[in-house]
């Protein structure tokens, strides 16, 4: 339990409120105990997951406190120190600070970077102030890098951003194709009801199409271990496929598309044989015929992709060609079937909804289109609007760096971690003549070169909506009390804005804004010709419309467009797209041709290998959520470079020990595994690590710039690399219940546990006095202290124990190499009020005495098993089966998500038995 929460004062009842992390948008119960600690429980009565959270959904409890806050404002005095300052004095820093610079130098010289954290209200109103009153589209978000590709895919095919589709399509289908997504680990709970549905339809198929073997892939019935950069080819081959074995249904094609012909053209060049494709995708030809003859043989199919697909420099390219696969088989706008893109951030989509990318204008209107700029201008009363479209992610913080862009305010991200090419974002801020960051914790990578720091609502504290992959709004309700002097974002942006003499900021209430956002969305709304020209769009909330801040408070979950029954119930809409009618001007479908084309980068004899990137199971983007929760901490808790054991012998790394990687744009430091997923020639690396949590393990500093050219999304996933020994003399780790400073250690990496910190380390010096150099560090400098060591200098050995009261307040172990003691056995004695003589002479010799006592790292965070644990119940009880380990030791009895690795200790403990 976190007891620094500072709950509302109210009776403990449960406030229903929405998960801030993946895109599936779980329902939560929040219930503020008398402790005042929250109790987190799934919302059974939400559509998204019916009470079902995964482990991070679960943990939100634990990342509530206040330590690592920020606070109260700050301004950055000459000499580069932070200083407090009132609300009042920052916000006219800011807004005289962007008044000056576009006086001088014109609106497109500021610009605004935000997030798919934010709510759709906040997301609003950044949109209002900066295309229609500042005039200038130079607004990005960090969706860019996840989503940008899926919209721009959505917008050739459909001609508006849509999901056609539904979660209950994902159970209903008799097939689901996952590309480029390890839901298992990524979107866990949409996972769980893939999985139940196959339980009780044993003949629905599975297929995942992967560069890597996931934790998605051991509950498939195909995997398609795909070159990675190969989706083109793979769904231009499905498509001629199809035409070849008359599985394009004709009739629709004919009534509710164009393009077909065109697109069959540019996918004949180079994948009519399916043979050829196979050897271009790097798969067995059996596996892919086998998936094409499924794909063409089985009406309810959805393909469901996520970032293995958008981020690309052909990630818009991507997106249609599974597009026109479904188009060519009228597999669209009915239950069990069509594309459906797994958005990542919470409301990446209530964010393209307000028109969050710099080329988009809120309510689904277009930058490029003039009858929507003047909708849009009309319907705000602003001065002026947009008229070309703003800066893309990566162009903007190269804007900054060259000088033209001046003045930049980053809300609620955190670029120099998150960003391709990160050292340039950090170059670029480090130039910039004004930098504002509001943000909810005080020290970030990005914050440290901020001249303006502000403080905002966290998870919990603010209030809005949110919209998650299915087109369902919901509801994020505060059930904290605002934490020292932190504002909504909505209401900063506002105060900033009426500062700088604009009208149109007077929102009194979050209901407010809403109200507005829902009334633009169906403004000039209609059929051609009608409303002022503007044509339909199929997002629609208008009937959200005129709600009071009683009537917003009870706002149910609703999947968009809206629409008010004669009874004056509200109906949400579950699939489109069923009348087959389109937002192009003609009303019919596009299939867009997409011709294979080659990443931009290639491996080469220095940059042998390709960086693929991604996420893990129990970590949210930079950690600065997650990284205080020890429960998630467990599962991975260190960055690491996953490679084939062949090639790791090749480029002369082991498991265990510490790499360097390396591409043309910077380097990191993590730990070589070998995971059994990473095919020849690849190597993955996870995103969440940043200067706060380690000494040198950002990835994004590694990642090449070079974007679709149309989305303008990075391509995250095929970066050239080197891979190369990174030589220490020592290994080490310290656990502590108190900070330390780590300034002269060659490589670390923090983790939280539950009473204390651990730190991984490693050096590069010779230490000539253990003892000395240990207290040193963990800033021991009684004599008296009750300190037990042990030192074995021929073999470079090194324990010692500070005890506080009998009671363990700091450990350091030492070695040369890198398999040391079990963390897991000392994080439990640090819950040991009094340490028994049994434990003292377990620190002493490096191991537990009493068996059991190691449960090895966690497999399964929601009820903290480990390894151990359950190999051991394998063993003992003759264990076969998923179902009996969790009747047996818990584990796999909540969220699932640590299933599929349960399923691999099965296999691995039976092998090891029987060989």
């Amino acid at each position: 339990m976190n007891l620094n929460v500072h709950p509302l004062p109210s009776s403990a009842l449960a406030v229903r409120t929405t998960c801030p992390y993946c895109g599936v948008g779980c329902g939560v119960q929040a219930t503020p105990l008398p402790d005042g600690s929250i109790a987190i429980a799934g919302d059974s009565g939400h559509g998204a997951n019916a009470g079902r959270l995964c482990v991070k959904g679960s943990a939100l409890g634990e990342t509530l406190g206040l330590d690592g806050r920020l606070l109260h404002p700050q301004l950055r005095d000459a000499g580069g120190a932070l200083r407090r300052a009132g609300w009042d004095e920052a916000l006219d820093k800011v807004a005289d600070g962007w008044r000056a610079i576009v006086a001088e130098h014109g609106p497109e010289s500021v610009a605004l970077y935000v997030s798919g954290q934010l709510l759709t209200e906040d997301y609003y109103i950044a949109n209002k102030l900066m295309k229609g009153y500042i005039g200038s589209a130079n607004i990005d978000t960090n969706s860019r890098l996840c989503m940008s590709s899926a919209v721009a895919g959505h917008k050739r095919a459909f001609g508006e951003d849509l999901v056609p589709g539904c979660y209950e399509d994902l159970e209903q289908a008799d097939m689901v194709v996952l590309v480029g997504s390890n839901t298992a680990w990524c979107h866990p709970i949409l996972f769980q009801r893939i999985a139940r549905a196959k339980e009780a339809r044993p003949e629905m198929k599975l297929v995942v199409i992967d560069p890597r073997r996931t934790a998605t892939c051991e509950q498939a019935d195909l995997h398609l271990p795909v070159k990675s950069g190969t989706d083109v080819w793979l769904f231009n081959g499905l498509l001629c496929y199809l035409a070849l074995h008359g599985a394009v249904d004709a009739a629709f094609v004919t009534a509710h598309t164009n393009g077909l012909d065109a697109a069959l053209a540019a996918a004949h060049v180079d994948c009519a044989d399916p043979l050829a494709v196979a050897k271009i995708c790097r798969v067995d030809p059996k596996d892919l015929l086998a998936f094409y003859a499924a794909f063409a043989a089985t009406d309810k199919v959805v393909t469901a992709f996520s970032q293995g697909v958008n981020q690309s420099s052909a990630g818009t390219d991507k997106v249609n060609s599974i597009i026109n696969c479904h188009l060519a088989t009228g597999r669209i706008g009915r239950a069990g079937m069509g594309p459906f893109s797994l958005t990542g951030q919470p409301n990446a989509m209530g964010g393209r909804e307000v028109g969050g990318l710099a080329n988009m204008l809120a309510a689904h209107m277009d930058l490029d289109n003039p009858l929507h700029r003047d909708a849009v201008q009309t319907f705000w009363g602003s001065p002026r609007i947009a008229a070309t479209p703003g800066l893309k992610a990566v162009d903007l913080f190269q804007a900054i760096e060259a000088g033209s862009v001046k003045a930049m305010w980053i809300i609620a991200t955190n670029p120099i971690v998150s960003m391709p090419d990160a050292n340039q974002v950090q170059r670029a801020l480090e130039k910039c003549q004004l930098v504002v960051v509001t943000d909810i914790v005080e020290k970030t990578d990005t914050n440290a070169f901020a001249h303006v720091l502000l403080p905002a609502l966290g998870w919990g504290e603010k209030d809005g909506t949110v919209t998650n992959s299915e087109r369902r709004i919901s509801r994020q309700r505060g059930f904290l009390a605002a934490p020292g002097e932190a504002r909504p974002d909505w209401q900063i942006l506002c105060q900033v804005a009426q500062r700088m003499g604009f009208a149109g900021f007077d929102f009194g209430a979050v209901h407010e804004v809403f109200d507005e956002h829902a009334r633009l969305s169906g403004y000039r709304n209609g059929a051609d010709g009608e409303g002022g020209g503007a044509t339909r769009r199929a997002f629609n909330i208008a009937a959200l419309a005129g709600m009071d801040r009683r009537q917003f408070d009870q706002l149910e979950p609703v999947q968009w467009p809206v629409t008010r029954l004669a009874s004056g119930e509200l109906a949400g809409q579950q699939r489109l797209l069923g009348e087959h009618q389109y937002s192009h001007p003609d009303g019919r479908a596009r299939f867009v041709a997409t011709a294979p084309r080659a990443p931009a980068h290639r491996p080469d004899a220095e940059y042998p290998l390709i960086l693929n990137t991604g996420r893990v199971r129990d970590q949210w983007h930079t950690m600065t959520r997650t990284g205080k929760s020890a429960k998630l901490a467990d599962h991975v808790a260190e960055s690491f470079v996953d490679i084939h054991p062949q090639d790791a012998l090749l480029y002369g790394v082991r498991e265990g020990e510490l790499a360097r990687v390396s591409t043309r744009w910077g380097a990191m430091v993590a730990r070589v595994r070998h995971g059994g997923g990473i095919a020849r020639g690849g190597v993955f690396v996870p995103i969440h690590w940043s200067g706060q949590t380690a000494s040198d393990a950002r990835v994004g500093a590694l990642v090449n710039p070079v974007v679709d050219p149309v989305s303008g999304e990075p391509e995250f996933k095929h970066t050239p690399v080197r891979v190369e020994q990174f030589r220490v003399s020592w290994h080490g780790f310290i656990l502590s219940r108190g900070e330390l400073a780590l300034d002269g250690v060659a490589h670390w990496t923090r983790i939280q546990g539950r009473s204390f910190a651990r730190y991984e380390l490693a050096g590069r010096n010779a230490i000539a006095d253990y003892s000395a150099w240990a207290r040193q560090l963990l800033a021991v400098d009684d004599e008296q202290a009750d300190w037990l060591e042990y030192e074995d200098r021929s073999a470079g050995v090194y324990r010692a124990v500070h005890l506080v009261d009998g009671r363990i307040d700091q450990c350091v172990f030492l070695s040369p190499r890198p398999d040391l003691p079990s963390r897991a056995w000392l994080a439990g004695l640090f819950g040991h009020e009094q340490l028994s003589e049994v434990d003292r002479v377990g620190l002493l010799v490096g191991q537990p005495i009493e068996k059991g006592a190691d449960t090895g790292p966690t497999v399964c965070s929601c009820f903290g098993v480990g390894r151990n644990t359950i190999c051991d119940a394998i063993r003992g009880q003759n264990l076969t089966s998923v179902a009996a380990v969790t009747a047996c030791v818990k584990a796999g009895g909540n969220c699932g998500s640590c299933v599929p690795e349960i399923k691999k200790l099965l296999v691995e403990t039976r092998v090891e038995e029987t060989a």
